[in-house]
């Protein structure tokens, strides 16, 4: 075993940077010296005292979204080598269960993840399956690797929508998420993209990825002049008054993905005649299968740009303090570089 310094999360609003041993090494897995981890939202969640894709069990560290380099390899790992660097898919699977076997890993009964239920990123080196390190371009940035998982994520929802380019898309909710998915209905050529965002800084960026018009959705009457106009609605907030927003703005046969990870006290109201009357399609999407490798792509041929919208940058022995303000920091997206 060794010991490295890690930000440790110790159950609900406690995380600490400290000294911290790691597992030994598995013979399917590789150590690697983490470069670069993305805080999600799924980590606020976690330090709130909520589940993240799977139930916590503390003591353990935290963060999925995370890229490093390969420094020891196990025994049985033979397509790396020392040196080589990686991205991380944190989501390993039991392939046993029902949902394995039909095809749908994501919904996977005994489901893993590393920096949720085993080490992740937040510390300088973890342990990872070598089943889920990915090979990078040379010319990625280590912290382009680290947000490949997001997009990852991403990906998986917009695949669940169809756009067409004579359709008009309303993204609710315009942070690093919603720029993900501005970028990627951008890519499709979509007629129209209108993205709802209240903090008004981030809109000259939102313009600038590809949005027509971005809205704040507390402006006077601004729900109500959306009421059926999108094809396409994608809700990438999770609270209750943005999810309602997501229905009402739909069209007639309109799509909507509920992206938004919401608390799971979180209810909304909704009428079931709407959906009846307008004929919607509903869905949501949990995390990223089989995506990572077309994920490091897109961001590879710059289809998708990442780094723009990380709007912090943290050292480790920074996240304890980062973790308690992170609600009032107006980050647009914050990574923790090594």
């Amino acid at each position: 075993m060794n010991t490295i310094r890690a930000a440790v999360f110790y159950g609900k609003h406690n995380i600490v940077t400290t000294e911290w041993t790691t597992t030994e090494l598995q013979p399917d897995e590789v150590r690697i010296k983490v470069k670069g981890c993305g805080i999600c939202g799924t980590d606020q969640h976690i330090y709130h005292g909520y589940s993240g894709s799977a139930e916590v069990t503390p003591p353990v560290v935290l963060g999925h979204e995370l890229a490093g380099e390969v420094e020891e390899i196990g025994i049985a790992v033979t397509r790396l080598k020392p040196g080589d660097r990686v991205s991380i898919d944190p989501n390993i699977y039991c392939g046993k269960c029902d949902y394995c076997r039909a095809g749908t890993p994501n919904l996977c009964n005994h489901l893993q993840a590393i920096g949720v239920t085993r080490d992740g990123g937040m510390g300088e080196y973890c342990m990872v399956p070598e089943a889920n390190c990915y090979l990078i371009p040379d010319e990625m940035s280590d912290v382009e690797a680290a947000l490949v998982e997001p997009l990852g994520c991403v990906l998986h929802g917009f695949k669940k929508i169809d756009i067409r380019p004579n359709h008009t898309v309303l993204i609710i909710g315009g942070g690093f998420i919603g720029q993900l998915f501005l970028q990627l209905v951008r890519s499709q050529g979509a007629k129209h993209i209108i993205v709802s965002e209240p903090v008004a800084e981030k809109h000259e960026l939102l313009k600038k990825l590809g949005a027509d018009e971005v809205i704040r959705p507390h402006a006077e009457a601004a729900p109500q002049q959306l009421a059926g106009f999108a094809d396409v609605v994608i809700e990438c907030v999770g609270r209750k008054e943005s999810m309602e927003f997501a229905v009402s703005g739909a069209r007639k046969g309109g799509q909507i993905l509920l992206f938004g990870v919401s608390s799971p006290e979180t209810t909304m109201t909704i009428s079931p005649f709407e959906i009846f009357t307008k004929e919607l399609t509903i869905k949501g999407s949990f995390i990223n299968p089989s995506t990572h490798e077309d994920a490091i792509a897109l961001i590879q041929r710059k289809i998708v740009k990442v780094e723009e919208s990380v709007s912090h940058r943290f050292k480790l022995d920074e996240v304890p303090q980062i973790m308690h303000d992170y609600p009032k920091m107006n980050v647009t997206k914050g990574v923790i570089q090594y």
